[in-house]
């Protein structure tokens, strides 16, 4: 329970107490590493004693600082091994002001597999993977290292495992082939097997290596090329089309309506990212338009502060963004401050 002394003129003062069964190094790492992201990121300064915290500065950070407190708490006691990375998106959320508890979505399970547990890590990724559970057509728009495709992915093998499909299938455009794909060596899918490439690693990450010849050889799982969708309908499945920012109108809309009786479709691409030759208008720009309104088709949009990789992904997306918008090349993106100076996080270790 946090307790607060305040004065007119002075900073709030508020304790926050770290519930018995917690270890300090576990809240706040070894170190305290993790101590020192939170006071970079809060405009609160943060003394330990014991399992007492205490926040000194501005009420409005001091709420934020037990809030996030409260909610790493909450991941610890899920069994979550915190690291900096559930610090950012945690305070990503708590500004964000949504709902949802942050330790509610990054606790949320969608598949487990080789060890290692699939979950959404930013709130729009939550409502990413809700949206697919509750439309049958769902688009999955953003940058690089969003998760859409692997979210996606992940999603298809959980309805696969739960036997709500009979197959998963995969497809992509190949348009950076064009022309030149017969000029390359080997078999037609030789030539076009470092485009779906991609695919492949985010299924080898959820299936066992060993079964997925097996499962393609079987038809259960397909990886083919946007052409071979033609003039097929496609029941009880789950369906990808990634890089859809590469296919034409007419591409989409023969995709669109392969749609058969049991089917749910995932369809992920990033509008910013278009290697369509001149002239040629992606579908995935014009879709939103076409199809706005119709009810069971849901777009998901997906930012910066949803990428999960490294993070100077996310801001190499911000600057792109920003020159873009600066040379009428594209639409803003959201903006990225400049870093607040470190400080060091005071611990007493009486």
């Amino acid at each position: 329970m946090p307790e607060s002394a305040t004065s007119p003129s002075a900073p709030q003062v508020t304790r926050f107490v770290v519930p018995g069964p917690h270890s300090m190094v576990s809240l706040l790492g070894h170190q305290d590493e993790l101590l020192r992201v939170i006071e970079q990121a809060l405009h609160s300064d943060i003394h330990v004693r014991g399992n007492e915290i205490t926040i000194t500065g501005e009420p409005a950070e001091n709420a934020l600082a037990v809030r996030l407190f409260t909610e790493l708490s909450a991941l610890l006691d899920a069994g979550t091994v915190l690291t900096s990375q559930h610090i950012d998106h945690s305070l990503a959320m708590l500004r964000g002001g949504g709902d949802e508890r942050p330790a509610e979505v990054l606790t949320l399970n969608i598949l487990s597999s080789r060890g290692r547990t699939i979950r959404p890590k930013t709130l729009n990724q939550k409502r990413y993977v809700d949206a697919i559970d509750d439309h049958t057509i769902v688009f999955g728009i953003g940058p690089a290292g969003t998760g859409k495709t692997y979210l996606a992915m992940a999603k298809a093998v959980q309805y696969l495992q739960a036997k709500k499909v009979n197959r998963i299938i995969l497809t992509r455009p190949a348009v950076e082939a064009g022309e030149r794909l017969g000029f390359l060596p080997g078999t037609l899918f030789e030539k076009i097997d470092p485009y779906l490439r991609p695919l492949y690693d985010a299924l080898h990450d959820m299936v066992d290596p060993d079964s997925i010849p097996r499962l393609i050889q079987s038809g259960t799982i397909e990886v083919a090329p946007l052409a071979y969708m033609r003039g097929r309908t496609l029941n009880d499945a789950f369906i990808i089309l990634d890089e859809a920012q590469n296919t034409s109108a007419e591409q989409m809309k023969m995709f669109l309506t392969r749609l058969g009786f049991g089917a749910k479709i995932v369809v992920t691409g990033d509008i910013t990212q278009v290697d369509l030759p001149s002239g040629t208008r992606s579908g995935l720009r014009v879709v939103r338009e076409i199809l706005d309104g119709i009810e069971d088709v849901h777009f998901a949009n997906l930012t910066s502060t949803d990428v999960v990789r490294h993070r100077l992904v996310s801001e190499i997306v911000d600057a792109y963004s920003r020159w873009d918008a600066a040379t009428g090349g594209g639409t803003p993106g959201p903006e990225t401050g400049a870093p607040r100076p470190a400080r060091a996080a005071r611990r007493d270790r009486r």
